[in-house]
């Protein structure tokens, strides 16, 4: 299933977990890095998701804008182990 939810953690900004196409799972702080629009609102597809406020398309591997637009959103290591989802709070970028 396609999508993201969002982690509300003590002492952390609101955390988007994304699932892909592919079946990947992403982690990135839930807000654009253009107008801090919310993410884990927008449209995912393929490896990618659109901000709901101005369409900006954010990598969800590297958490970069897509060209022209220009910043990045913080993202974190995240893995799946036996259906489990695993989540890192060291920034990964």
């Amino acid at each position: 299933m396609l999508g993201a939810r969002v982690l509300h953690l003590p002492g952390v900004e609101p955390i988007a977990l994304f699932r892909s196409e592919g079946e990947r799972v992403f982690a990135l702080v839930d807000r654009c890095p253009h107008k801090g629009g919310p993410l884990s609102q927008g449209l995912v597809a393929g490896d990618s998701v659109t901000c709901p406020l101005h369409a900006w398309q954010i990598d969800l591997a590297s958490g970069q804008a897509c060209a022209p637009d220009v910043g990045c959103a913080r993202r974190f290591p995240v893995r799946v182990q036996d259906g489990e989802v695993w989540l890192s709070l060291q920034d990964a970028g």
